[in-house]
Order: structure tokens, then sequence, then C-alpha cells
């Protein structure tokens, strides 16, 4: 379709635009600081170009949807720094350039006692930036919000600044975030800042309570432990003088130690002396005996040496002799291996005797069987009937194994398939269950109201669904974040109903018995599930779109019907990357209100009056909850395909049947082939005696030939047994040979053996006489080595006490004993036992002296003016608990919200309800948990009940306010509305509505704002006000 020609629209009034020289005539004199006196828009989303004049107090924006009224409220938050994300639309601020040009702006005037603010916003679609100007000066963003923060406009706070798009979240606001937002809106500005250091002055407060605990205790102890050292001071000079003498002795000590040391050790020189010129002498005398001693034990290590070889030569005769004997025991054996080698052959030899006539014996009785044996009838054609019956089994039972195989695998293909579908089942089973965890951890209470349905399902009469988030299965988990992001949570969590009557009744049981927070819907009475789209996707794939939502998935007819009508899935096209690049050609297309690209969602908007275009992108999200498809067909197909496990009931009765057969032919088989074996024997009997005898004689005539010739082995036997006795004959000479020398060298060494028992007897005689003249040198010669040993040990002992003795009493090692430690030494024991005494006792005086210490007078000083100090920094944490600002925030705090409990609570008596506002906390001294809390009564027959976004008055939240309002109700929130804001102390209000009811009360302090946009508009310089007034009070008339 051809695009219509557009036409400019430029509305105006009789103001100049340039507003950044309006002087402060006596009607700006009405307006509060923070007013707006002028906007001004070029190129901001529907409008070319215009000014825009609202009055002191209410301005009423009116206009038909689609010509403009939210772009002013755009104009307003933009033009004074505020986030894109305030308005709920396009994130952005690019987006809200009017479409085809590269920039617009916003300039808005503010009034200001002491000289208006202008503010200059112009916005560039490439990279998303911003130009500002502060009364025609550059400036940054920061300082926009600098000076609109000090004329009080908070665009951010919804208690000030509510846009269409936010009023459900103004609803969800908690009780904190309320106060906060009425103490920026309506309280002073320290109320906010107060709030905020009484916050901060609450943890600090909390520690300076512990700090005072703490120094209070910490005092106290400080107190108590100076009292008693009062006492240690005058005990610590005791025991001091106690201490000096025991560091006197202790020196002195080393000194009389090395002094007996060296003592010591001069006595055990002299005594080692004399022992040593004793052990000479004694050596001296006992040298001739060693001598002789020596002489004997080099003849009896020579005897020794003989001895040992003598043993050996008799141990090597005695190994030969061994040899020989066992030599002679083989040729022993061999002669009786022979012997019985022979006995063998003789047996052998009377075996084949008997053989030979055993099979001679034989042949005579088979011959005389054979002569028994007639003629016998032929018995051929019996073996040939038997064999044609056998083939044809033979037939037969490979028929039925053909059979039993092809059963076999048709059991197997049956098995294996019906695995295979219990599988792909239990797979789908166990995604459902996948989904209802996911369910249940993000709404517990739908959770248990499906649970609750499952078991109570036969109290409905028409058809009911469980959640579409369980029955809505997508085609592509590609296309899940689409139909996600396209259907509110509150409805994929809720349960659908094809009669209305049922949902009520569900409603009465999950949501007032049980207190359970659900959603229900009920399907339209026509059903709109096969409705097609206004245009075939055929022709749109030239833009890029290739399937609708409704594509994208299955789910229940009845489910389908409530999607298609309520959320337009059949019309809603997706997109690819062609889609995005020519993005600004797709939003010309007259067709489509909404559509999905790569990653976005994109609504466009067009004027009823200048079809006009706006547009609006957000990004699409991860889908959380339709990732996860079973398709619910698929599901009922596999579960009428396991119904095979009946074909498997009748593949095995089949089989039993063969089986059966085969038995049987098994049975008559074994039978044929018995009767053919007994004909067979019959027909081959007489041959077979035939054979056998003449294999019997073949087997003498052989036994014959190979007949064993005993005396010829007989004389083999002597021979071998005489050349065995030969060689044993050699083998006694060397024996007998070996058997001589053995007894000679024995001989030799008895004659040894005597000789060294001579020899040690005379050992033996010397060495006695020897060791009774050696026991004496042995203890003297002990004695020595003792002396010699002690001697070492003293002398390092003495070295080491010297030493020991010099570095107590802090001296070098070559030094001398100071005369003033001689003089002191003198004075005190000169032995280690009184010095010992000595030294117990001035210990034991001093242990008397326990827990003091060489500093205990300067602690006591120390902390006699530590104690002072922390008196007086006590007297100050203490005075500084004491905290104005809370009654500088409180008390005023206090008092504004009475006001607005009692405003808020006449505004609800006019409406026939109830309400009231009061501040709320738990505990008084927890600041960050002071909050307002709105309590409503909608019904006489109700209680008051608190204002929050789960309780409401039963409406939902819709665009405009004042839309979803009886004709009555509607009327009075008007009437509240024009008596609040048309006193002369009020605010400036803007109000915006697409309709107004006819005949309401206006007020003089009003100004209406009149938003006509369309191509037959009047340009600003043809508009006639008067003319205007004049033809309405005709028509009246």
């Amino acid at each position: 379709m051809a695009e219509p020609k557009k036409r400019q629209r430029l509305s105006h009034v009789k103001s100049s635009h340039k507003t950044s020289n309006h002087s402060q005539s006596e009607g700006d004199e009405r307006f509060v600081d923070g007013s707006i006196i002028s906007i001004t828009m070029k190129n901001f989303l529907t409008y070319d170009y215009s000014v825009v004049n609202p009055g002191t107090n209410l301005n009423m924006i009116v206009g038909a949807n689609g010509t403009g009224k939210s772009s002013i409220v755009c104009a307003i938050c933009l033009g004074l720094a505020g986030k894109t994300s305030v308005l709920g639309r396009g994130d952005k601020v690019g987006l809200y350039v009017k479409r085809g040009c590269k920039k617009g702006f916003i300039e808005i005037e503010l009034y200001k006692k002491d000289g208006n603010v202008v503010i200059h916003r112009e916005i560039h679609v490439e990279n998303n930036r911003s130009v500002w100007m502060l009364n025609k000066r550059h400036c940054s963003q920061k300082d926009v919000e600098e000076e609109v923060r000090t004329l009080q406009i908070q665009v951010s706070n919804l208690c000030q600044f509510l846009p269409q798009e936010k009023v459900g979240e103004f609803a969800k606001m908690s009780k904190i975030e309320l106060l906060e937002a009425t103490e920026k809106s309506v309280g002073p500005p320290e109320m906010y800042e107060y709030h905020c250091k009484l916050k901060n002055f609450r943890g600090k407060e909390r520690e300076l309570e512990n700090a005072v605990k703490e120094k209070n205790s910490f005092l106290e102890k400080a107190k108590q432990r100076n009292e008693r050292n009062k006492l240690d001071v005058n005990r610590f000079y005791e025991r001091q003088r106690h201490l000096d003498m025991i560091e006197l002795l202790e020196k002195k000590k080393p000194w009389v130690e090395y002094e007996t040391a060296r003592v010591e050790r001069d006595h055990v020189i002299a005594e080692r002396n004399e022992v040593k010129q004793r052990l000479i002498t004694l050596k001296q005398v006992q040298a001739p005996v060693v001598r002789k001693i020596q002489q004997i034990e080099n003849q009896l290590h020579s005897t020794e040496a003989q001895l040992e070889a003598k043993t050996a030569a008799i141990k090597e005769a005695s190994n030969k002799c061994k040899q020989k004997q066992d030599q002679l025991d083989r040729k022993h054996k061999e002669i009786d291996d022979i012997k019985q080698s022979l006995k063998l052959k003789q047996t052998e030899a009377e075996d084949q005797q008997k053989r030979i006539g055993n099979t001679r014996r034989n042949i005579e009785d088979l011959k005389a069987e054979l002569a028994k044996t007639g003629d016998q009838p032929d018995v051929t054609p019996q073996i040939n009937a038997i064999n044609v019956e056998l083939r044809q089994m033979q037939q037969d039972r490979a028929r039925i194994e053909g059979e039993k195989a092809d059963l076999r695998r048709e059991k197997d293909n049956l098995c294996a398939e019906s695995a295979m579908l219990e599988k792909k089942l239990n797979c789908m089973n166990n995604m459902m269950n996948a989904k209802e965890e996911k369910l249940k951890g993000r709404h517990k209470d739908t959770y248990v109201a499906l649970q609750w349905l499952r078991k109570n399902r036969q109290m409905f009469e028409g058809n009911v669904y469980e959640p579409m988030m369980l029955v809505i299965n997508v085609k592509d988990h590609r296309f899940a974040k689409y139909v996600e992001n396209h259907i509110p949570f509150h409805d994929l969590r809720a349960f659908v109903f094809q009669k209305k009557a049922d949902m009520e009744k569900f409603m009465t049981e999950v949501r007032d018995k049980m207190n359970l927070r659900v959603n229900a819907i009920s399907t339209p009475e026509k059903s709109f599930s096969e409705q097609q789209p206004s245009r075939h996707i055929e022709s749109l794939r030239r833009f890029g779109f290739h399937i609708y939502l409704r594509e994208m998935f299955d789910t229940p007819e009845e489910v389908m019907s409530y999607l298609c009508y309520q959320y337009k899935v059949h019309e809603v096209p997706l997109g690819s990357q062609q889609t995005k690049d020519m993005i600004h050609t797709v939003i010309e297309e007259p067709y489509l209100r909404m559509f999905y690209t790569p990653g976005e969602r994109y609504m466009v908007k067009r004027s009823s009056y200048s079809h006009n275009i706006s547009t609006s992108n957000s990004l699409v999200q991860e889908s959380q909850f339709l990732t996860i498809t079973v398709d619910a067909d698929e599901k009922r197909r596999l579960e009428e395909q396991i119904k095979v496990r009946q074909k498997l009931q009748e593949n095995n009765e089949r089989m039993k049947n063969f089986q059966a057969e085969a038995v049987s032919l098994d049975r008559r088989d074994n039978e044929l082939l018995a009767e053919k074996k007994r004909l067979s024997e019959l027909k081959g009997k007489k041959r077979q005696l035939e054979q056998k005898i003449s294999i019997k004689q073949d087997s003498v005539r052989q036994m014959e030939q190979n007949v064993i010739d005993l005396a010829k082995i007989e004389e083999e036997t002597r021979e071998k047994i005489a050349n065995v006795n030969s060689q044993k004959v050699s083998v006694v000479a060397e024996f007998m040979a070996q058997m001589k020398l053995r007894a000679k060298l024995t001989v030799e060494k008895v004659y040894l053996t005597l000789d060294t028992v001579g020899q040690t007897a005379e050992k033996r005689k010397l060495e006695n006489d020897f060791r009774e003249g050696t026991s004496e040198l042995k203890t003297v010669n002990q004695r020595y080595i003792q002396l010699e040993e002690r001697k070492s040990r003293l002398t390092e002992q003495c070295k080491a006490l010297l030493k020991r003795a010099k570095s107590v009493c802090g001296m070098h090692s070559d030094q001398v004993l100071p005369e003033e430690l001689r003089n002191a030494f003198s004075k005190l024991p000169d032995t280690l036992d009184e010095i010992d005494a000595r030294l117990n006792e001035e210990r034991s005086r001093s242990e008397c002296f326990t827990g003091l210490s060489e500093s205990v007078v300067d602690e006591y000083r120390r902390r006699e003016e530590e104690i002072r100090h922390l008196e007086k920094e006590l007297e100050e944490k203490t005075n500084s608990l004491t905290n104005m600002a809370k009654d500088r925030w409180l008390n005023p705090l206090k008092q504004l919200v009475e006001q607005i409990n009692e405003k808020f609570s006449d505004f609800f008596r006019s409406m026939q309800c109830a309400g009231e506002v009061d501040l709320y906390t738990e505990n008084e001294e927890e600041y960050d948990k002071y909050g307002i809390r709105i309590r409503v009564k909608f019904h006489s027959s109700s209680q008051l009940h608190e204002l929050t976004v789960h309780h409401q008055s039963g409406g939902e939240v819709v665009d405009e306010i004042n839309q979803g309002m009886d004709p009555v109700n509607e009327r009075r929130v008007f009437d509240i509305v024009v008596r609040t804001a048309c006193k002369e102390t009020t605010s400036q209000y803007f109000f915006i509505t697409p309709k107004l009811l006819q005949n309401l009360q206006y007020a003089d302090e009003m100004t209406i704002l009149c938003v006509h946009n369309g191509p037959y508009m009047l340009p600003p310089s043809q508009w006639n006000e008067k003319a205007l007034i004049k033809r309405s009070n005709q028509l009246s008339e």
C-alpha cells in the first residue's frame, strides 16, 4: 500500500519560542521555583517543531491516543537530565529523535526568582550523543543535574514524575521506598539529608556505645590495678636488695667453683706421675716371659698350618673313595637292568604265543558263524522308503527352524523398539519434571496449586490446563526466548480453563481457602486458534521475516486460542539480520505493529490523525522456562507404540507351537533312524563276518613273522654282564689305592696333633706365670688411664669455669679480677655449700615478693595519667551520644505524614472508601527501617488492609490512570485533583489523559493543553480561539 502524504506539524503558541530572553512578568510571579515556563521541541518523536507553554498550577494535557501526549512527557524527562529507563520505552536516547532526522533538540525554561534557567539538550542519533547547554553556555550533563537538583526537581522520583509505563512500578514500591520518595518530593530540603545522617549516625552510635562500655570496663580495671600497685611499690625496693645480693653471690660462685676444680686437678696430676713410674718398672720385669710365649705361638702357627694341609688331603682322598664307591654301585645297577630286560623279553614272547593261539580260535568261531548264516530277504526297498521320509522330515525341520529364526529376530526387534520407546518416554517425563522444578523455584504457590489440581481434576466440568509454561512446547529451542518475552510471566504461570465457572471454583479453592497467589484465565468462547494472519508470511520474506510466533510452538487448542486472542501470536513475525539491516524500511510497513529481530523487540505506533510513526525497541532476554521442550503429540504416540508388548506375547505363543512341532519331528526321526540302522545291520552282517575273518588271518601271519628269538637275546645279555664286571675290577683297584693313601695321611695328622698338644701345654704354663706377674701391671695401667682421663676433664672444666666466671663478672679473657669485686667477695662465704645456702635463702626471700617488676613504679605513674585521660574521654563520648538530629527529622516527618494522612483519608472518604497513611517502624532507633504504610478499605464489610502490589481494589493497572475507573469515581478523583492542584500555594502539576467526562468542574487556575495532531489540523497562525468559543456557545444554545 502506498504511504499517505505526510504533512509537517507546527504546533505553536502565540508567544515567541525564544524563551531564553523571557522576562519575569506579573504572571510569572505566580510560578514557584522549578516550574516549567516553556517546552520547545524540534525533531523530537512525533513533533517537527512545537512550543508548549504550561500554566502555573494544574495542566491538563488532553488528546487522542497517538497524538503526542507522551512525547511531551518524554521531553520533560529527557530535557531535565532524566534517564531513559525512567520512561520505560526505548533504552537509547537516539530513538527519541524523529524518524528520518539525524538530530533533534529539547529546550526547557524553568522559573527561578533570581533569573530563569534555560536548559537546552541536542540529541544526535549517531552514537546516541547529547550536547548540553545551560543558559546558552555549553556544559556537562552533571552540571544540568546539579541545577535541577537545586530546584527540587526529581524526575526519577515516582512521587513527582509518574509516566504511564511506570504506574505498575509505583504500586510495587516498599514502605521504606515510599518514605524516601515522600521526603524528597514534599518534605523540606533538609529532611532527607537528616534521614541519611541519622542512618549513618545509628551505625556510629552503636560503635560509640560499645566503645563507652569498653572504656568504662577498662577504666574500672585500671583504678583497681593501680590501687594494688601502691603496695607493690613499697615491696619493690625490698625485693631489689635481695636481687642485688643474689647477683653478687652468683658472680662469686663461678670463681669458687673454678678454684675448687683447679686444686683437684693439681692433686690428680701428682698422683698420675707416681702411677706412671710404677707402670714402667713392672713392664721391665715381664719382658723375657713375653718373648718366650711369642716364640711358642710362632711354632704353633706353623704346626696348625701343616694340620690344615693334612686335613685337606684326607678330605680329598675320602671324596675320591666315595666317587669310586658310587661307580661300583652304578655298575651293580647296570647288571640288574640287563637281567630285568631279559625277563621282560621272555614275558613278551610268552604273551605273543598266547595271542596267536587266541586269534586262531577266533577265526574258527567266525567261520562257524559264517557257515550258519543263510539266505536273507532284500531290505533295500525298505531302506529307500525310510530315506525318503527322512528327507521330507529334514525339509519340515528346516522350515520350522527358519520360521523360529524369523520369530526370534522379530522378538529382538520388538524388544529393542520397546526399550527405545520407554527410554524416549522417560526422557520426556524427566524434561517435564525439570520444567516443574523451575516453576517450583520461581513461584512456589503456582506449584502447590498444580499439585492440588492434579488430585482434584474431577471437580471440573470443562477442560482444565496446567500452567502455560508446562503445556507450551517450543519446536526449536532458539525460538524459546521470543515466545517467553512475548507472553508475560503472570500468564505463563496461569492455569487455563475452558469454562469460567470452573475458573471461579478453582480460584475459590486455591486463592481464598489455601491463600495461594495464583493466576487463572478462561479461554474465549469463540476459537481463535486457527485464525489466519492478516498477511501471509511469504509477503514479508522480502523484509527478512520467515515465521510467525504461533508457528514456533505447540500447545492445546484452547490455550492457543487465548494466546491468539490476547497476544496476537499469529500476527507477530520474527525477522533475521536482514530485517535489522533494513529496519527503517520495515517500520514503514503499515500492517506491522510489533515484530522481533534477532535479540530485539520492536513496537510501532501510528498516529490516528497524522499517521506519524513512533517506535520503541527493547532487548530480548534469554529464556528461563521454555528452553525445555516436550512434544505432547509425540509423547501420546510413544505411549500408544509401547503397546507392542502384546505382539511379544503372540510371538511367544507361536514360538511354543513351533517348539512342540520340532519335538514331534525329532521323535519320529529317531524312530526312522533306529529302523534304518537295524535293516542296514541285517543287510551287511555276512560281509562283516568275512571281513573280520580276513583281518584275523592277516594278524596271525604278522605275529608269526615277528616271533622273538630268546636264545639270541640270552647270549647278548651274558656278554653285556661280562663287560660290566671287567669294568668293576678296574674301579675296585682304584678304590683300594685311595683307601691306603687316606690311612697314611691320617697317621701323619695324629703325630702333628700330638706336637701341638705339647706346645700348647708349655704355652699355657708360661701364660699362667706371666698372668701372676701382670695382674699388678694391669691394675696400675688402669689406674694410670683413669687418672689421665680425669686430669683432661678437670683441665677442660677449669678452662670453662674460668671463662664462665669472667663472663658472669663482665670481664675480658685476659683481665684480672677487679679490686672492688675482691673486696665484695671477701665478705661473702668461701665454700660452695655456704654460697648455695645463702643463695637459696636470698631467693626464697625475693620470691615472697611475687608480681613485681623493674618497671612497677613507672607503670604506677603512667596508669595514674591514663586514668585521668580516660575519665575525660569518657565524659566526651557520653555527651556525644545525645543526638539532636533525630528531633529535627522525626518531629517534622510525623507532622508531614499526619497532613498526608488527613488529605488521604478525606480523598478516600469522598469516594465512599476508607484509607489512612501512617509512619511505620518496628524500632524507633533503627532509622533505616522507617517507612510509610498505606492501608485502605474498598468495601464497608471488609477491614483495613495494607495497600501492596498483591492487595489492591481488585482491578488491573492500565496505561492511563483514570481509564480503569467507573464514571462516578473518575469524576470524584478529577474533582479532588482540581481542588488540590489549583490552590494558590501549590506547585505545578501535569495531568495527561486521552479523554475526560462531560460536565466536569473546572477551575480558573487550570490550563488545558489540547494535543491535536493530524493531517487536517490548522497551522498555529490560522487558529482563532475566540471564534472557536463563540461557535461552541452557539452550539450549546
